[in-house]
């Protein structure tokens, strides 16, 4: 049985993976398939898979959501809280740093070259993970024929509500063709992925925490009104957004700005470009609001309360799926599923590569990026900073 993996290194994975996840969800989500089933063969594609649709159809920051996903199946929960914390955590300290200069400066200068240059590699990165998983998810012809039904009912469709009755139309759909097929199919055993692991407190490790903790209180004594309101703002923000970030952002900004009246309508757009140029989850806009309402500790509770409450409906969600996947009934509306979500991967590259500069370096980073997964299979957070480096000197 291969020993569970440390905590110390799943954090370690998934702050590398947040440092370099740039341009929104499905960015992040394509990274966290790369390393965690392409390089370290932690979980199969169709483990992820499954990932990647009950995050979509729960609310929630889909990516975050994925991510506690991951974790509660590799260390239960201290994996969930641990691999959360580092995919947020990269983001929340960029956005810190923007915000301060930002509200003692002014407008942060424009920094859309860098920008344009990760859109192609993001793109290229989607492709090769819809790539990857399609290669297990879409065996058959009826396979194929919900893929690209997904796909053109995302592409043509889009809105809201579109993912979620994807996922549930596919869902009845796989159950219709494929009970038939997983009835006789043995049950696997589970992996050691799948058996919970006790964690281990070290005393002294506590007692710095504890420490650590109490020297934040000062920073944390802002108008314990103010932050609880903050708190209760965002989270139960969190539990209505469904369909990603940009179509929660209207529903932010009504609510901040007219109703509460925290951020005035230039800073609140400003905070969402701030979140779009950091790394992982753009939603950590939320900081930007809360250092403005309360300074850190608002930062802080608002962080927290976006994403919080769906990373435990998430993990709770997990849980009773690791009970009945071995239903004929759930196996079959799996089957059906996976390739939905290959589909509506595959379009996810597609929209966002219709954002890139349609000029010649645009080509070559996406081709170039392109080979250089397939070709030398690197990790894709390898990807993002040359193409950077390449939109500042060509673009």
């Amino acid at each position: 049985m291969t020993p569970p993996l440390p905590l110390s290194q799943l954090f370690w994975i998934f702050f590398r993976i947040a440092c370099t996840s740039f341009g929104g969800y499905m960015a992040m989500i394509s990274v966290v398939q790369n390393v965690v089933v392409e390089r370290k063969k932690l979980m199969t594609h169709a483990d992820m898979l499954d990932g990647i649709s009950l995050a979509s159809i729960l609310p929630g920051p889909v990516a975050v959501n994925l991510v506690a996903y991951v974790g509660y199946r590799l260390r239960r929960g201290p994996g969930a809280f641990v691999c959360v914390i580092a995919a947020v955590l990269p983001s929340f300290v960029f956005i810190m740093i923007l915000s301060i200069a930002y509200f003692r400066y002014g407008q942060m200068p424009a920094v859309s070259k860098l920008f344009m240059g990760f859109i192609p590699a993001v793109t290229a990165i989607i492709v090769a993970a819809a790539w990857n998983m399609g290669r297990k998810a879409v065996p058959g012809v009826r396979e194929g024929v919900l893929m690209v039904a997904a796909g053109a009912a995302l592409y043509g469709i889009g809105g809201v509500w579109s993912t979620l009755l994807i996922i549930l139309f596919a869902g009845v759909a796989g159950w219709m063709w494929f009970r038939g097929d997983v009835q006789g199919e043995p049950a696997k055993p589970a992996r050691a992925a799948d058996k919970p692991v006790k964690p281990r407190l070290n005393a002294n490790l506590l007692l710095s925490t504890s420490a650590q903790a109490g020297n934040l209180v000062p920073l944390m004594a802002f108008e314990p009104n103010l932050i609880a309101q903050l708190f209760l703002t965002f989270a139960s923000m969190s539990l209505m957004l469904f369909g990603g970030a940009y179509v929660f952002i209207p529903l932010m900004q009504e609510i901040v700005v007219d109703g509460h009246g925290w951020v005035s309508q230039q800073e609140f757009i400003d905070a969402v470009a701030l979140g779009q140029i950091t790394p992982g989850p753009i939603l950590v806009s939320a900081a930007f609001i809360g250092l403005k309402v309360a300074g850190f500790a608002g930062a802080a509770v608002a962080t927290i309360g976006i994403y919080l409450p769906s990373a435990l409906l998430i993990i709770g969600s997990t849980h009773g799926l690791q009970k009945v996947r071995h239903s004929v009934i759930i196996k079959a509306a799996l089957r059906g599923i996976r390739p939905a979500v290959v589909g509506m991967i595959f379009v996810a590259a597609v929209i966002i590569g219709q954002t890139a500069v349609p000029v010649w370096i645009s080509v070559v980073i996406f081709v170039g990026a392109l080979y250089t997964l397939f070709r030398f299979r690197v990790e894709a957070v390898w990807i993002i900073p040359p193409a950077g480096v390449l939109a500042v000197l060509f673009y």
